[in-house]
């Protein structure tokens, strides 16, 4: 599969260390998923996390893939307090009874868009959020079919 061009990156909101570390938890995390990708999830994650920031009202969730990379940001504790900060909203993990449609998807992807991104649609589709069963969210209150993790409203 061709990787695709996407512009502008989020990678900027972190540091070069940061985002490699990151991407290196991601890997660790998740048997089977390579670098290349591993970059691109946590790309996305950071696409997601300031859409969240900036949406207020809207009930956003990742898909399975690119949870993977928001847990991963999220357990560098330091720096993911910094980058809400600089986002001027910190945004919560909380698990959520959302259930995983389309329509969940499309508000987010929509709201990543708004937020000046443009969404890996591969990391949104469908096999995304379904298929990359290592990005499942295990929490308890999670709703039956798997993660429901969302950023809450405003």
């Amino acid at each position: 599969m061709a990787t695709p061009t996407l512009a502008p990156s989020a990678r900027h909101l972190l540091s070069a260390e940061g985002f490699t570390r990151v991407v290196h938890l991601v890997q660790r995390d998740n048997d089977g998923v390579e670098e290349a990708l591993a970059t691109r999830i946590v790309d996305e994650s950071l696409r997601f996390v300031v859409a969240a920031g900036q949406s207020t009202g809207r009930h956003l969730r990742p898909s399975k893939a690119v949870d993977m990379g928001w847990h991963a940001l999220i357990l560098h504790t330091a720096m993911y307090r910094e980058l809400c900060s600089s986002l001027g909203r910190f945004i919560d993990h909380r698990p959520e009874t959302l259930r995983r449609d389309a329509d969940t998807l499309d508000r987010t992807m929509e709201a990543i868009r708004e937020a000046g991104y443009e969404p890996d649609a591969c990391l949104w589709g469908p096999l995304a959020d379904t298929e990359i069963q290592a990005g499942d969210c295990m929490h308890t209150e999670c709703t039956e079919g798997g993660s429901a993790c969302a950023a809450p409203p405003a």
